[in-house]
């Protein structure tokens, strides 16, 4: 088997790549190197294993390779080309398209892996990177509600009872309070939110369990946060969660919130305003605010502790970064918490009429 350092070795050289002569920026993430190569990027997956993922057999990798482009065809039309086979013959490493494996010019190599080869998009038109400039206009959300209300309305419902959808958010909450409460963290305020979220998912059992009933939990993204938006004309979506089915069972309204935690956290909390009113206009659904205050807070809390999760890799990179970044989230958590607290707040529906921005 050959070693996954020789493989990088090929993957960062301009050979690998043609004829362009371009040398591929590589970046790496949690589970993926990923290579950006003039106009298009190549997408390995680590050969790892975590609770929720499995990629350590060439099997897997090939399964989940299939998965990403199928899915994300979804929300991410023309982004997502197709797979690339990384062969291995007489000592010499080639990409091929998947196309061209079966034609009787191509070598007859070994494939050794599989890459995702998609179109790459504009850095300046990504959410996260609009939101710190400050361009983002309410005429891009607008458009994202459209793209967004489309794929809720024909997004497979899940058949999943009122208490198995509620026993997940207890199952989350149990891993939110192994990890954040490791002694070595000593993560200010994560106890004190922890035991607040536990109550008001307790008190908020059957909001939940409502959702579930009225078959609004469906094959979602699984993972929409502002870097994996691009508004473009109209709006795309990738690198949905293809790798574990429960983690895209969802409420859209939880994606929502979600989506506009992070643009809080990114320092435009206007937009997750006019993204909830505006998606509750579309698909007609109008959920109640405090709901959407539970969801704000139940994913602030995973978002703290998959940002200390990082700590507990053997090498972990930027380790400085997470401890800041899990608090901010733990703060978030609270001030939902605190909305949560007060009845009168919390008793109406999402009203239609989207907030205007500032």
């Amino acid at each position: 088997m050959l070693d996954i350092e020789v493989k990088l070795k090929f993957l960062q050289m301009p050979e690998a790549y043609g004829e362009s002569g371009q040398h591929p920026e590589c970046i790496e993430t949690h589970m993926s190197w990923v290579f950006l190569v003039g106009n298009e990027v190549f997408k390995l997956k680590k050969p790892v294993r975590f609770p929720f993922l499995d990629f350590t057999t060439l099997k897997a990798r090939e399964f989940y390779c299939r998965e990403e482009v199928r899915l994300n065809t979804r929300l991410a039309p023309g982004v997502y080309l197709g797979l690339m086979a990384l062969q291995w013959c007489d000592g010499v490493f080639a990409l091929v398209p998947e196309a061209h494996l079966h034609l009787p010019a191509t070598a007859p190599g070994e494939t050794v892996d599989w890459l995702v080869l998609m179109r790459r998009l504009p850095s300046h038109r990504m959410l996260h990177q609009l939101i710190a400039q400050g361009r983002v206009v309410q005429g891009d959300i607008d458009a994202l509600v459209e793209v967004l209300g489309a794929f809720y309305r024909t997004a497979l419902a899940v058949a999943l009872s009122p208490n198995d959808y509620l026993a997940r958010f207890q199952y989350e909450q149990a891993s939110n309070r192994e990890v954040l409460l490791r002694p070595q963290f000593q993560l200010r305020d994560a106890a004190l939110a922890i035991d607040r979220l536990d109550v008001a998912l307790s008190q908020g059992a059957d909001l939940l369990r409502d959702r579930a009933s009225r078959k609004r939990v469906l094959d979602g993204h699984g993972d929409l946060r502002p870097e994996h938006v691009c508004l473009l004309q109209p709006p795309v979506v990738i690198d949905c969660l293809e790798f574990n089915p429960q983690l895209r069972q969802v409420d859209p309204f939880d994606e929502i919130a979600y989506l506009s935690l992070e643009c809080d956290i990114a320092g435009a909390p206007w937009i997750g305003q006019r993204l909830t009113s505006g998606c509750a206009a579309v698909l007609g659904d109008y959920p109640r605010p405090a709901l959407m205050h539970l969801y704000t807070a139940y994913r602030a809390i995973v978002r703290a502790r998959l940002a200390m999760a990082h700590l507990l890799d053997p090498n972990p990179r930027t380790p400085e970064k997470w401890p800041q970044l899990a608090g901010r989230y733990v703060a978030c958590a609270l001030a939902a918490l605190d909305i949560l607290a007060h009845p009168a707040n919390t008793d109406t529906f999402i009203a239609s009429t989207p907030h205007d921005s500032p």
